[in-house]
C-alpha cells in the first residue's frame, strides 16, 4: 500500500450538550450575583436552542429545595434529571443518555460552583469528556468559593469560558440565518 491508498481516519464530530445544574428556586435566592447569572443561563438556553440539542437539567433532592425556577426552563427538548448526589456524573440515567447521544463536550452552567458543579465536573473530566464551564453563567453563596472552584476544575483540564463568547463559538458564522435572532439574544 502506498501513501496515497491510505486511508486516514477523520475525527468524529464533537457533539455537544448543555448541562444546566440546580437553578431552583430555594437554592438561588442566597447566591452571589443571581441576577446577571440568571441572565446569562437565560440567554444561554436561548441561544442554544436555536443552535444545538441536547439539554440537560438537573435539581438537587427538588422535594425540599424546589424545582428549576421557571425562567430557567427550556421551552422543548430537555432531560430532567432529579438527584441527592451531588455529582451528576454518579447519575446513571445521565451517564446512559450522553452515551447513547454520542455526547463528547460538555458545556456547564448552574449553581452552586464549589459543589455539585465542580464534582460533577471533575468527574465528567476523569471520565473522558470535553467541560467548558460558563464562568458569568455559575455561581455560589460566596465569591471566593465559586473563584476557587473555577481555579480547581481549570487546573483540572476544564475549559473557562463566557456566555458571550461560548454562543458565538457555537453560531460559528454571521452568516448563518439564525445570526441576527442570535445577536438579538446576545445584546438583551
Amino acid at each position: 500500500m502506498n501513501d496515497h491508498e491510505k486511508s486516514y481516519d477523520k475525527p468524529s464530530p464533537k457533539v455537544n450538550a448543555l448541562i444546566i445544574i440546580d437553578v431552583q428556586e430555594k437554592i438561588i435566592r442566597a447566591i452571589f450575583n443571581k441576577d446577571s447569572i440568571t441572565k446569562n443561563i437565560k440567554k444561554l438556553i436561548d441561544a442554544y436552542q436555536i443552535l444545538e440539542e441536547n439539554i440537560f437539567i438537573s435539581e438537587q433532592n427538588p422535594f425540599k429545595l424546589g424545582t428549576t425556577i421557571p425562567e430557567l426552563l427550556p421551552k422543548t427538548g430537555f432531560k430532567k434529571i432529579e438527584k441527592m448526589e451531588f455529582s451528576l456524573a454518579n447519575i446513571q440515567e445521565f451517564l446512559k443518555e450522553i452515551k447513547n447521544k454520542k455526547i463528547t463536550n460538555l458545556i456547564v452552567c448552574g449553581i452552586e460552583t464549589h459543589i455539585c458543579i465542580q464534582q460533577t465536573v471533575l468527574d465528567c473530566l476523569q471520565k473522558g469528556f470535553e467541560v467548558i464551564l460558563v464562568s458569568d453563567a455559575m455561581s455560589s453563596r460566596n465569591r471566593v468559593d465559586h473563584e476557587i472552584a473555577l481555579q480547581r476544575m481549570t487546573q483540572s483540564g476544564a475549559i473557562l469560558t463566557t456566555t458571550e463568547s461560548i454562543i458565538f463559538e457555537l453560531c460559528k458564522t454571521a452568516n448563518r440565518k439564525e445570526f441576527k435572532e442570535i445577536r438579538n439574544i446576545i445584546m438583551s
